[in-house]
């Protein structure tokens, strides 16, 4: 807990100094465009400014993903980043909006303004402000795996390049008189496509993303690594944050261990994923009859027949149950395979039937 109280409050300093430096630039350009008259220069300190309330909200959402658990929100508030770079999205997406309106409007106009050399200097250090800011945030965002703060290194890049047509543009103007204009658009559409990315990356994150399957590798390598287990299956991973991950997983043991031994296999297994991964991890326990040997041949003959179906398809939990001719197993197959639930479960229905008189249930899900 420690390392992650470490985190949001490195995260929380970051953005700070980044909502210092943008109320600066916004002062230093508002004051310089009032002064001249150079109203690009204005516009583009009043981005600086909306930029402040980007970096506020950034900030903020480290000051409630700090926050512990509660009982309305038992699994913490560490989700809140992905809502700050939500919110950085839209503001990107806004200023692309503006810079193009600007931009077609110079276009037409066929003019750009002109400004002094203090207004250039101004700009100048803005732009290589905002380009350390930029190396600033992506460092952090990458020490502290922190999507609030790459949504902040993206839109210091934006700035810093809509500052560099604001200069181009102007400095142009005597020879090509729409040239800020058609600059303006072209970076205008470099924003907003950063504006999308971020929005798309963050809204996947709070809709479920599919885990990184390297975790679940290991997941399922750490378990595997114990001479009880036989095989592992339905790993669900469930994430509410960095650094707040929960699963579930089912795993195959002799029917014959003692439930106490099996248990402390369990426990033990738990704890070594938690300590590898961070993950709290709970492991199900599926029982194997080992000694029954219809059950295992019926097993391996169907799984050899089924495999045919579906690249990747997995059966589990097969059993036979004693006394009947009933056999019920559960079906994996990943999502993108072409047969519908229905097809597969007609599919397997007959070749369990090829093999014997037997009735079988069976259960299909998508992994």
């Amino acid at each position: 807990m420690k390392t992650l109280d470490f985190r949001e409050k490195k995260g929380a300093v970051i953005c700070f100094a980044g909502v210092l430096c943008n109320l600066l630039l916004a002062s230093g350009k508002i004051a310089a465009g009032a002064i001249t008259g150079f109203m690009s220069a204005a516009a583009d300190g009043f981005n600086n400014l909306s930029d402040c309330a980007v970096g506020a909200v950034a900030l903020v959402s480290f000051l409630i993903a700090e926050k512990p658990a509660d009982r309305r929100h038992p699994f913490g508030h560490r989700r809140a980043e992905y809502i700050s770079a939500m919110i950085t999205g839209l503001c990107v997406l806004f200023l692309a909006v503006e810079l193009v309106r600007e931009s077609v409007g110079c276009v037409i106009r066929g003019s750009a303004p002109e400004g002094s050399a203090a207004v250039y200097i101004v700009l100048g250090i803005s732009i290589a402000v905002k380009l350390g800011m930029f190396v600033l945030y992506r460092v952090f965002a990458k020490k502290l795996d922190s999507d609030a703060l790459r949504a902040s290194a993206a839109d210091s890049l934006s700035d810093s390049l809509a500052t560099a047509v604001v200069i181009a543009g102007a400095a142009l103007s005597p020879l090509l008189p729409s040239a800020d204009g058609w600059a303006g658009i072209a970076v205008s559409l470099f924003i907003a496509w950063q504006g999308i990315r971020i929005l798309c990356e963050a809204s996947s994150k709070l809709l479920g993303q599919a885990p990184d399957p390297s975790l679940a590798q290991k997941i399922t390598e750490t378990l595997l690594s114990a001479e009880e287990i036989l095989g592992v299956h339905d790993l669900q991973i469930y994430g509410y944050g960095k650094g707040v991950s929960f699963a579930t997983i089912h795993a195959e043991m002799d029917a014959s261990m003692p439930m106490l031994g099996a248990h402390t296999v369990i426990d033990a297994l738990e704890l070594q994923v938690k300590k590898e991964t961070g993950v709290l991890l709970t492991v199900h326990i599926d029982p194997v009859d080992l000694t029954n040997c219809e059950e295992s041949s019926l097993r391996i003959r169907t799984w050899e027949a089924a495999r045919e179906l579906c690249e990747g398809l997995e059966l589990h939990d097969f059993r036979l149950i004693p006394g009947t001719a009933t056999v019920e197993f559960d079906v994996s197959v990943p999502y993108d395979c072409k047969l519908s639930d229905e097809a597969l479960s007609e599919a397997l229905t007959g070749i369990v039937k090829r093999f014997g008189d037997y009735e079988p249930i069976i259960r299909v899900e998508r992994k």
